[in-house]
């Protein structure tokens, strides 16, 4: 890597780092906010997904204003939208506000992730994008293993108001890192109009291949951070061997544990992919079947396969992140001055189905009687049985061969 490659992952990283810290802190958060303020479960489904909501609904302008002004100037401005969001989070009282400071904060780190992507497809060969790609999610990933067992030992001694404000100020200071350290890079395309930039986005949302390409992924990405980010640790206190002692510092650890497999697996199969293209295996493929893997690891899960409970986690966690190799494969089908607007349109996707399995895992559950915060464990295998079987349907789909024509690499040229 240059030092200009180097400078260029490290600061957008730690950006999406900020973004993945925030989509699971209410992991954390969860119990003493069930306590304190009362929340049900689907208060809690309702209040973690509003993240999510506002992160898919920047999506779109958030790809416009990526591919016109460039990833630096708009992720350090938006963050600061996110550190006021956590401020309005940690001093609130009632759910409404807590609401609002939650739907902030998605949408002030909505861009994290598609910077990272559009300034890696503008400094990095196409060929090293599933790698350097890979090793963004990693450092992301980080976020994931914090949410554990670290977060549970800082609440420990923290109130979880007083981390709110902390992480606040973290991101207001990353804000200003990616501001000062990132490249002033911008498009020879940067001439073209919004309006016209949006009718890209369009062209976009109607190309069969980007669908075909994407909906499975979506949907397995989906489903892991619906979990990871909020109903794992129900699932981890609730579907265990009766007897089992000292649940919740296992859960916790647990969780790091799949956060941890989440970084191997990013960088890990990230290389793997690259290998394999040049024997002559596409990434498309290579994705599909880590993505099947991924669906059956869910399957032994949800039945409570005799297999070592750490083995399966770590599993999971490293299986979770194999979809983000499609924005490697995405990137074979569209020109690089689209990239920031079919990054986030992808982004969108995954997050559109974040918000809805949150609420929707958190309704299901309310249809069986909670004992002590507790549900049985039939109502998370019910649901992880649901969720297993929307993904079978559309890996058929990922999977079937095409009736259009192949789309020729870089098809869409359009502005």
């Amino acid at each position: 890597m240059t030092s200009l490659r180097l400078r260029v992952f490290a600061v957008f990283a730690l950006g999406y780092f900020i973004s993945y810290l925030f989509r699971g802190v209410n992991l954390g958060f969860a119990p003493f906010l069930a306590h304190e303020m009362g929340f049900t479960a689907t208060d809690l489904g309702t209040l973690t997904s509003v993240y999510f909501l506002g992160f898919a609904g920047a999506q779109i302008p958030g790809g416009v204003l990526l591919d016109h002004y460039g990833p630096r100037r708009v992720t350090a401005c938006v963050m600061l939208v996110a550190a006021a969001g956590a401020v309005i989070f940690g001093v609130s009282h009632n759910m409404a506000a807590m609401t609002v400071g939650r739907l902030l904060i998605g949408v002030g780190v909505s861009v994290c992730l598609g910077a990272a992507f559009k300034a890696t497809a503008q400094h990095f060969p196409i060929a090293q994008l599933t790698l350097v790609n890979g090793l963004v999610m990693a450092v992301g990933g980080l976020g994931g293993v914090a949410v554990g067992a670290p977060l549970s030992w800082l609440l420990s001694i923290a109130p979880w108001r007083t981390v709110s404000l902390g992480l606040a100020a973290l991101t207001a200071i990353v804000a200003a890192i990616i501001w000062i350290g990132g490249p002033r890079t911008r498009d020879a395309h940067h001439q073209a109009s919004v309006l016209e930039q949006f009718k890209g986005t369009a062209h976009i949302l109607r190309s069969h291949a980007f669908w075909k390409t994407a909906t499975f992924s979506a949907l397995t990405q989906a489903v892991f951070y619906a979990m990871q980010s909020l109903w794992v640790g129900a699932f981890l206190r609730d579907v265990v061997p009766a007897g089992t002692a000292d649940i919740g510092p296992r859960a916790a650890s647990l969780v790091s544990v799949l956060g941890g497999a989440f970084i191997v697996g990013n960088i890990g199969f990230g290389a793997l992919a690259r290998s394999f293209e040049r024997r002559g295996v596409s990434v498309q493929l290579f994705s599909g079947v880590t993505m099947v893997l991924f669906v059956l690891v869910q399957a032994l899960l949800a039945a409570r396969a005799p297999i070592p409970a750490p083995l399966l986690w770590a599993a999971y966690g490293a299986l979770g992140g194999t979809g983000i190799l499609t924005y490697a494969v995405l990137a074979e089908y569209f020109p690089p001055r689209l990239m920031g607007r079919v990054n986030t349109t992808f982004t969108l996707v995954i997050f559109i189905g974040i918000f809805v399995l949150q609420i929707a895992i958190g309704a299901a559950l309310a249809h069986w009687p909670a004992v002590d915060g507790h549900y049985p464990a039939v109502a998370h295998q019910s649901v992880w049985a649901i969720l297993v079987l929307m993904q079978v349907l559309c890996a058929v789909w990922y999977f079937m061969p095409s009736r259009h024509a192949s789309v020729p690499r870089h098809a869409v040229e359009t502005r």
